[in-house]
């Protein structure tokens, strides 16, 4: 099966290619005889029910060196329809999950009955990591969504220590743990309150962390791999984009109950790449869905070719249609 190609991303000659997972994808596509283009969000068009990008066709290869960012080639760009011409969109372009995320969602909805997207797109905007994971609040950490002060200050009384953090926030930016005394949880709240319209995500603070924050990566439901990620000097924060070390893991019996609950629930939703966040071996955090990342990490450390498994599980959906 040779497949055509979109990947809508961020732009290429911006990532870390030695752990992006979206490069691991295109590898593996390429790989296997699939045709790469290249795209981003602001590049979609649509008119006359057509959606369409400017998109430049792509190959991709392992830099030759560190330092060298000769990973891909671009060929002149073509005005790509998504509808008829691709068989698979990868919507891969890391978060904001802002408006324009969301509007590139209810474009791609609209071709989803004629190309795969990946993610699927109308259940990647109904289902945002930090809101999403509500419905299995039973594996959460105390947890409170709220704007107000009086409320978190209360939350803090009852659990001593707590981290707040963006609801739609993503690779561990603005997350802040409160000490038991309060101080500045006013001051944090005035910034947050004036920074987003929504509300904010307060939890108990889970002593654990220091052990980690494991990523476990499911591909259409079922557990593929994962990684433990240890907090950098000085960090509560362990995701390797701020500084976060990775390490094999096992996974507990608590996690494969919950890989058990979620994974039927994902793949119904086509949701194929899904990344959870488990502290202590036991409190689901984040459910990821719009650009989960750590299976090049997976692979050095236990040998797992998530791409290949994703690629199977892509190809397999294609030739159901």
């Amino acid at each position: 099966m040779s497949l055509t190609v979109a990947v809508q991303m961020d732009p290429l000659d911006q990532i870390n290619v030695a752990g992006d997972s979206t490069f691991a994808l295109m590898l593996s596509a390429q790989a296997r005889g699939h045709r790469l283009f290249h795209y981003g969000a602001e590049d979609l068009n649509w008119s006359d029910g057509r959606l369409w990008a400017r998109a430049h066709p792509v190959t991709v290869q392992p830099p030759t060196s560190a330092s060298a960012r000769d990973h891909f080639r671009f060929g002149d760009p073509v005005s790509l329809d998504l509808g008829d011409t691709a068989d698979v969109v990868l919507m891969r372009q890391d978060p904001p999950f802002d408006l324009g995320y969301i509007t590139a969602t209810h474009l791609l909805e609209r071709i989803a009955d004629r190309t795969l997207v990946v993610n699927d797109p109308a259940q990647v905007r109904n289902a945002p990591e930090k809101v999403f994971v509500l419905d299995y609040a039973r594996f959460m950490p105390p947890t409170l969504v709220t704007r107000g002060l009086d409320e978190a200050r209360a939350f803090l009384a009852e659990h001593g220590q707590i981290v707040v953090k963006p609801l739609h926030g993503n690779g561990g930016k603005a997350i802040f743990k409160v000490e038991e005394n309060g101080l500045n949880l006013s001051a944090l709240f005035e910034v947050f309150n004036q920074t987003w319209r929504e509300p904010h995500m307060v939890q108990a603070f889970l002593p654990d962390v220091a052990k980690g924050d494991k990523r476990i990566v499911l591909v259409d439901g079922v557990v593929a791999g994962a990684i433990n990620r240890l907090p950098g000097a000085g960090e509560i924060r362990s995701n390797l984009a701020v500084g976060g070390s990775a390490e094999k893991t096992e996974l507990t019996p608590r996690e494969r109950e919950i890989c058990d609950t979620l994974g039927p629930e994902l793949k119904r939703r086509g949701l194929i790449f899904v990344g959870i966040d488990v502290i202590g071996g036991e409190w689901l955090t984040e459910i990821n869905v719009t650009s989960p990342t750590g299976i090049v990490a997976i692979e050095q450390f236990d040998g797992t070719d998530v791409a290949a498994l994703i690629w199977d599980a892509i190809e397999r959906r294609v030739a159901a249609r």
